[in-house]
């Protein structure tokens, strides 16, 4: 047995064993994922206004691998990594959303800047150049970018789900998608139905972005590339890769509203 399958070997026999309550293997454990939280942190960090630090995602991120640690079931169809990486997420998350971090004039402005790409796009039959918004906008390019930078980080969307009441209402369902992954019954309920739908319209949204922003979505969240990388493979900036990354979360988010008109709030 290899030095890597040994050591998961003894990760889960620990998990299994009750090493969990133990705060000396809980310090192991978070020397361990530390570079994973930070690279987490990272990833995430370069999505977010400057105000907001990296130490502070970092922070949330340990506490979200100790919420792991207690939860994982080792007798689900999952891997620790793959369940440990949801609660990490999650926990940053949570606390962008408790900081309340997006003022509203800067909703207000990303509510315009949707609007301006919809229309657009309606009227031209294709994907809206950046030319076009800003002339739309009534802005020259450089305020433009500008407007892209204020609103990159509000294409940080809640992965939620909703369905219809009997009496016609919405219902929206606190899902907690690591515990959906890990349970096999969860799994073939509607939610099942809910994320298979989001996701096909999804593919069909990222297939119509612009191809520099099809392939940036691709090494950003298939490859798993950080911004500087990406600028490297596309000769752009970072700065100019991270305005691309809004413009196509943009237009994602207005495929979604699209779809599901009905249930979402504009």
């Amino acid at each position: 047995m290899g030095e890597a399958t040994l050591a998961a070997a003894n990760e889960l026999a620990a998990l299994h064993h009750g090493s969990r309550d133990d705060p000396n293997w809980q310090e192991r454990m978070v020397l361990q994922y530390a570079p994973f939280i930070k690279y987490i942190a990272s990833r995430l960090a370069l999505r977010l206004p400057a105000h907001i630090h990296q130490e502070d995602l970092i922070s949330s991120g340990i506490i979200g691998l100790m919420d792991a640690l207690q939860k994982f079931d080792p007798s689900k169809n999952i891997g620790f990594k793959t369940y440990a990486e949801f609660r990490i997420k999650g926990a940053m998350l949570d606390e962008l959303r408790s900081l309340d971090w997006v003022p509203r004039s800067v909703r207000k402005k990303a509510h315009l800047l949707g609007k301006a790409y919809a229309e657009l796009e309606k009227n031209l039959g294709r994907p809206a150049e950046a030319e076009e918004v800003a002339r739309a906008l009534d802005l020259d390019l450089a305020d433009f970018y500008q407007l892209l930078d204020e609103t990159r980080g509000v294409s940080l969307v809640n992965l939620g789900g909703h369905r219809r009441t009997k009496d016609g209402g919405v219902e929206w369902l606190e899902v907690e998608v690591p515990d959906t992954l890990q349970d096999e019954r969860a799994r073939n309920s509607y939610l099942e139905v809910h994320y298979a739908e989001l996701q096909e319209i999804m593919v069909q949204a990222i297939e119509a972005l612009p191809d520099k922003e099809k392939l940036l979505i691709s090494l950003y969240y298939y490859e798993e590339l950080t911004m500087k990388e990406i600028g490297q493979i596309m000769g752009y900036t970072e700065s100019r890769v991270s305005q691309l990354h809004t413009q196509a979360m943009v237009r994602l988010r207005h495929k979604l509203r699209e779809s599901h008109q009905d249930l979402m709030p504009c």
